[in-house]
């Protein structure tokens, strides 16, 4: 089957592919990869359908396991034993039981979210020793072709290694929360977007207003620029006003000379996808659940000349230590730090923003997320002059609006950063809230990524996509998590809100837990 004929639409694109994997310790990368990469092709898919690993929590630390995802760039997804032993399999085993407390581990892991299996259970080949690995591979069920999504987003290739810019399988980089309440969203209740609720105040809407009267005039963003220096102790020429973040990440990808970028996942998909559109080939860096989604410097490359990360992460809402982002920097690299919603972390602790003695930083602010601003588009870059300067001479003239300016200088002002830090506080109250909520829907398969720091959490859910539709239907939008590299389909993220409404959101919550095996 030759991809000129899949691109000509004359046979079926193939479904994607979820690789079930199981491996004894001794297991390496070579044995494991080759197995996987064996089994797909006798028979007759593609490696760039694999969308997911997955195997058995027990498993989920094997150094082979690991470095196989890793090499094929797809998440590892692990379950635990007693989940994997409810999959009816065509080929259980008494020694699998006895060895991990389920009668299957790759085909059970590889049918675990449903489909169809296309290749049985199979074993490493080695020779002259017994087989170390083995393998099964299920079509993801209900979800569009490898094809069709490679022509809707990109993917790169294994962590570790620079792919090529062009389409390959993956997820949807372009997806948002917006997308989840746009259309169709009208009267749900919004946990799909981090925007802080009931913003923007009233006198910061008046602030606004007022600045229409000059309108007639071009944008001067110089007291602007100056009150954003003077709020994070800095001269004007370590800062650069933007049209939001995402614009940010636009220049950052245009103007920066970077060879090898990387990006650490999961988190938010907008600067890879500058990156890549900026014609840059893009590496990865997946961090993993087992770890709870925190750095580990030493996964990222020495070659990256470019490694972008957020603090704190969306949508893991990990709070990185500050010294652990500010040991990826190195000499001739940039380090960009998404801090979008640092200002929603009680005293910004763990910031960087400011900060002049961490060779080749780069911070990104927005002011969108909690005084509801996204609709004006207003954020702001930081970083050494030479670095602001080149960033600047890539943007259009007057790239800020005049009530944008306003809005920033409102914003940095005593009384805004007063405001905000209350409202931090306000957050991590609610956000405790609804966290005691979720732990008691555990026994439901609920598992949320803790500690959570920002103004959202990442819940892992068993049948997530019936969940999120069964939500749906009952009011509520949530955040799909699956357009994220480095999770799964079972994963959704939550914005927090004020207590009552997340009240009445696990009641719902429960009520689509329990609906989605009916």
């Amino acid at each position: 089957m030759a991809d000129a004929d899949l691109a000509a639409g004359t046979v079926p694109a193939p479904a994607a592919l979820v690789v079930g994997v199981g491996a004894c310790e001794d297991a390496d990368v070579a044995e494991v990869l080759g197995l996987v990469t064996d089994a797909v092709r006798d028979a007759g898919l593609s490696l760039e359908a694999v969308v997911e690993l997955a195997t058995v929590d027990a498993k989920a630390d094997e150094p082979g396991i690991v470095a196989a995802a890793a090499r094929l760039g797809v998440p590892l997804v692990a379950y635990p034993a007693a989940e994997l032993a409810r999959v009816p399999v065509p080929n259980p085993t008494a020694r699998s039981r006895a060895a991990v407390g389920t009668p299957s581990v790759a085909e059970a892991a590889a049918l675990r979210s449903g489909g169809e299996l296309l290749v049985p259970k199979r074993k490493s080949t080695p020779h002259g020793r017994p087989a170390m690995a083995t393998c099964a591979i299920a079509s993801r069920p209900g979800g569009p072709s490898a094809r069709t999504e490679a022509i809707e987003a990109t993917e790169s290739e294994p962590m570790h290694t620079s792919s090529s810019p062009g389409p390959v399988p993956g997820p949807d980089l372009r997806h948002h929360g917006d997308a989840e309440v746009r259309d169709d969203g009208a009267g749900l209740t919004d946990l799909a977007v981090n925007v802080r609720a009931g913003t923007p105040p009233a006198w910061l809407k008046e602030h606004i207003h007022a600045s229409l009267d000059g309108l007639a005039a071009y944008p001067d963003g110089r007291a602007a620029r100056q009150a954003v220096a003077e709020r994070h102790g800095v001269t004007a020429d370590h800062v650069l006003l933007t049209s939001g973040a995402a614009e940010a990440f636009v220049l950052v990808a245009r103007a920066l000379k970077v060879r090898h970028p990387y990006v650490v996942h999961p988190q938010f998909t907008e600067p890879e996808a500058a990156l890549r559109d900026a014609g840059h080939e893009v590496g990865r860096v997946l961090l993993r659940e087992a770890d709870g989604f925190r750095i580990d410097v030493s996964a990222v490359p020495e070659e990256a000349d470019l490694v972008v990360v957020g603090n704190p992460t969306n949508p893991t809402s990990v709070l990185h230590p500050a010294a652990a982002v500010a040991g990826l920097a190195r000499p001739g690299r940039y380090l960009v730090v998404d801090e979008a919603f640092m200002d929603a972390v009680p005293g910004e602790r763990e910031a960087l923003a400011g900060r002049t003695d961490v060779p080749g930083l780069v911070v990104l602010r927005s002011l969108t997320k909690t005084w509801g601003l996204a609709g004006l588009r207003i954020g702001y870059v930081l970083a050494a002059p030479e670095t602001i300067a080149a960033l600047e001479q890539a943007q259009p003239l007057w790239p800020v609006s005049t009530p944008a300016l306003a809005a920033a200088r409102a914003c940095v002002s005593p009384r805004a950063l007063a405001e905000a830090g209350h409202a931090a506080h306000r957050v991590a109250s609610d956000r405790s809230h609804l966290l005691a909520g979720l732990a008691e829907l555990a026994p439901s398969g609920v598992r949320v990524v803790e500690p959570a720091e920002g103004p959202f959490v990442l819940v892992r859910v068993p049948g997530a996509g019936a969940v999120r539709e069964l939500l749906r239907a009952g009011g509520y939008a949530v955040r799909r998590g699956d357009t994220f590299p480095g999770l799964g389909p079972d994963w959704i993220r939550l914005a927090v809100r004020d207590r009552r409404t997340s009240t009445e959101f696990l009641s719902a919550l429960g009520a689509a837990l329990r609906g989605r095996s009916l």
